[in-house]
């Protein structure tokens, strides 16, 4: 590891160590399962308590808050969520959401997606703003598929293991593609220059670009890696019924013969992360190196970043 990059991670960790002894923000959720400190001083990472928000027009929504980092400190409840999209929220869910104060919300989704799926529904006061990231024509592609209603052009399409394939390649863009870096370092900015505004980012299933959102800032929080990969798998949990849901009325329907093609887009899986994170370490050799020579995040604003967020 290079001095400065030695210096940074330093810098990092002592101000989440400093941080770690400041009072709770107020929790409207019960409090996570705790880590427990092993006789050496480190932390035995336990079993995490994952915070979803229950809606009835969207079924991946959470707080982020609430995870241990391993330097003994905890994520702040209320200040950053993350969630699948909102444009089909009820009138109840919009009063939920009103009771999280959320003053932003970002938006991952592209304009496709916006022109099919429609816009969010978000109480007054909620600023959006748009910050596409690429899926590499995976929207598109799952329409065009779809609407077909040809078995054996959705097999030529999905099947074989290419939609396993798509999904690595559009991980490794999360990395490789400026566009898509700089949406991801604005959104890490913005959560570091907040204040006490909380923030909600989202994609259309809040899982693939939201996913990886919320990987890179739990682990630039010091969250242990597991407990990052624990929260990006969890989608399957939360959405496994609504995607079932969808694959039985596309069956029912008869445009698709075999719906279950689509198990592995409406999935996470860890060789999806893996491929990202494996891409991360070819072209900047660790995450911290990622964080600042691939997001340009300088120490000043990860230094925002946990101080606003660990306590």
């Amino acid at each position: 590891m290079s001095r400065a990059r030695t210096r940074l991670v330093t810098a990092v960790l002592a101000s989440a160590l400093a941080l770690s002894a400041l009072p709770a923000a107020s929790a409207y959720a019960s409090p996570a399962a705790a880590a427990s400190a092993s006789p050496s001083g480190r932390y035995l990472q336990q079993a995490e308590t994952i915070r979803q928000i229950p809606l009835q027009g969207a079924v991946n929504v959470r707080d982020l808050g609430g995870y241990r980092t391993w330097t003994g400190g905890r994520v702040r409840l209320g200040l950053v969520y993350r969630s699948d999209t909102l444009s089909k929220l009820t009138q109840g869910d919009l009063t939920t959401v009103s009771g999280l104060g959320l003053k932003r919300v970002v938006d991952f989704r592209i304009p496709m997606e916006l022109q099919y799926d429609g816009a969010d529904r978000l109480p007054a006061g909620v600023t959006a703003t748009s910050r596409p990231v690429s899926d590499l024509g995976l929207y598109a592609t799952l329409v065009g598929a779809i609407s077909s209603g040809d078995p054996a052009t959705q097999e030529q399409m999905l099947g074989g293991g290419r939609a396993e394939a798509y999904m690595r390649d559009i991980y490794r863009t999360f990395v490789t593609g400026p566009a898509n870096r700089a949406q991801f370092a604005a959104t890490l900015r913005e959560i570091a220059d907040g204040g006490q505004d909380p923030l909600l980012f989202h994609c259309t299933s809040g899982k693939d670009r939201t996913g990886w959102m919320s990987y890179v800032l739990l682990r630039a929080l010091a969250v242990p890696e597991d407990t990052a990969t624990s929260d990006y798998l969890a989608s399957n949990t939360f959405r496994a019924a609504y995607d079932a849901q969808v694959r039985a009325a596309l069956k029912q329907s008869g445009r698709m013969q075999n719906p279950d093609l689509l198990i592995p887009l409406q999935e996470v899986r860890q060789d999806y992360l893996d491929a990202a994170t494996a891409q991360l370490t070819a072209d900047y050799g660790d995450f911290y190196g990622y964080l600042t020579d691939g997001l340009g995040l300088d120490l000043r604003t990860l230094a925002k970043l946990q101080s606003r967020m660990v306590r």
